[in-house]
């Protein structure tokens, strides 16, 4: 483990199975995961899917919430751990983009850290136009910014009310 603690948000997201029980047991993974503190958690947020051209009334409806957690790991072994809990959830990452999947696990921030490499950028790159990350996000942390984009208050009031 790293030396100190970090805030992270990390923003879960399913539509497929269970979806409810998977939101339940994936937070209850993260918090019985060494080097994790689950801190808080928004309520369910039950949102439309989006595809590579906005909105996908077709595809099943998404239950997402925004955790805050506290990690002990570093922000590249912190992404790590998430994608096994998605693992353990079925998740199978096949390359395609805007898959229907069981389970969801975004690292939307890490403490104040502003990072792109080849498999993690932060902040989440879409995380400040996404209505269904920002709304659970300021119910849990109404003081919360994203690191170069400002107050995630201010980013929701902006957002038009159709965005998902």
């Amino acid at each position: 483990m790293e030396s100190g603690w970090n805030r992270c948000v990390v923003a879960l997201g399913s539509n497929l199975g269970d979806r409810e029980d998977i939101a339940y047991q994936a937070a209850a993974d993260i918090a019985a995961t060494e080097g994790f503190h689950l801190v808080a958690a928004s309520s369910l947020h039950e949102t439309q899917a989006l595809g590579l051209d906005g909105p996908n009334p077709e595809a099943p409806r998404y239950l997402n919430q925004v955790l805050l957690v506290d990690s002990a790991w570093s922000a590249q072994k912190t992404l790590e751990h998430l994608l096994a809990i998605e693992t353990l959830h079925g998740r199978s990452r096949d390359g395609v983009t805007y898959a229907d999947r069981t389970l969801d696990l975004d690292l939307i921030t890490y403490g104040s850290d502003i990072l792109a490499t080849a498999d993690l950028t932060l902040p989440h790159p879409r995380a400040h136009e996404r209505r269904f990350v920002l709304e659970p996000w300021v119910e849990i942390d109404p003081e919360a910014e994203i690191p170069g984009h400002g107050r995630v208050s201010q980013l929701l009031a902006a957002l038009p009310v159709e965005t998902p």
